[in-house]
Order: structure tokens, then C-alpha cells, then sequence
């Protein structure tokens, strides 16, 4: 019996569990969120991630998902951070079962998912996080992951966060900031 969980790209038929282990668990990390309904990236999941420009991994472990990771490309919605010229794309839904927590399986999610946007010619993976997530901002720091900017909102708290994919890219950062202006 293989004790470690399988990544895996998402096919339709997953879609139904897929969609189902991603409201729970972002109704468990954000209950207020959960009041607001489903997302739009999930509302239309085939089209986002099947058939556009998204990439969407899950975990299987004993035929269960215990962890999901996907991402999309940049919609820009954040004035200070636009990264005019690049390629960006967005890391959205990791979640990870308790249960498997802490075994390396969100490292070996994102290692997965990077190679993925990599040989889709990203040139910059962005995320935002939140310091009441335990542990967030530390793991994607250890992923390569520098912040960019904390949102000053005293609940929320966003921190926003970026790695390059290349020393072409990496060189435009030192031409221009996130946003386009001279840093």
C-alpha cells in the first residue's frame, strides 16, 4: 500500500471532489468568506483551469484529496503591484489537510506546480498571504518567495509576495518596481 500521497493534474472528473475539498477547507481558514459564495475561479473551474490559462494540482491519498494548489494568470487587480512586461501568474487555494501537514507535501505541491508555470514561460509566481495563517509566510519564504508589500488593514494584514523564475526577469526588477516606477 503506497503510503505517500500522488500530485496530480486535475482531469473533469475530479472536479466535483475538487470543488468540494476547496470550499471546505477555505470555509474553515475564512468563515466570513464562505458567506459570500463560490468564487469565480471555481464557479467556472473547467474553463479557468482545464481549458484556460490556469494549472490546478491536487494530492490524493488513499483515493481522498488532502491538499490542492492551483494557479492563474495575474488579473493585475493590485495599482502597486503590476509588473508591467512579465508574465505573472497568480498562486491561489493551496490547502493541506491537518493530517498531512508538516510532512513536506505543500513543498512538494508547489515544486509541482512551479515546474508547471516554468515550462509555460512564467517569468513571476505572485501571492498574497495573511500572518493569521500559521506559518504561511515562513513556508513560502522557504519556496523562494520575497514580500513585496503589507497591506496596512489591521485584520487582514495581506502580504503580498513574489519569485522570479529567471535571471531575465529577476534583471527587471532592478529596471522597475512591481508597479513600474523606478524603485
Amino acid at each position: 500500500m503506497n503510503h505517500q500521497p500522488t500530485i496530480q493534474a486535475v482531469c473533469a472528473a475530479d472536479i466535483p471532489d475538487v470543488l468540494t475539498f476547496t470550499l471546505d477547507a477555505r470555509a474553515e481558514l475564512f468563515p466570513k468568506l464562505s458567506a459570500t459564495g463560490t468564487p469565480d475561479d471555481l464557479a467556472r473551474f473547467a474553463e479557468v483551469y482545464l481549458h484556460g490559462e490556469g494549472c490546478f494540482l491536487i494530492a490524493r491519498h488513499e483515493g481522498q484529496i488532502v491538499a490542492s494548489i492551483g494557479y492563474l494568470p495575474y488579473d493585475r487587480r493590485f495599482p502597486a503591484l503590476t509588473w508591467p512586461g512579465l508574465k505573472v501568474v497568480e498562486v491561489v487555494r493551496l490547502f493541506v489537510v491537518p493530517s498531512q501537514r508538516r510532512s513536506g507535501l505543500a513543498g512538494s505541491l508547489y515544486r509541482a506546480l512551479k515546474a508547471h508555470a516554468v515550462a509555460n514561460g512564467v517569468e513571476l509566481i505572485y501571492l498574497h498571504t495573511h500572518p493569521f495563517l500559521p506559518g504561511a509566510i515562513e513556508f513560502w519564504q522557504r519556496q523562494g518567495f520575497e514580500i513585496v508589500q503589507v497591506d496596512e488593514d489591521p485584520v487582514w494584514q495581506t502580504t503580498h509576495m513574489q519569485s522570479f523564475m529567471n535571471e531575465n526577469a529577476e534583471s527587471a526588477r532592478h529596471r522597475t518596481g512591481p508597479s513600474g516606477n523606478a524603485p
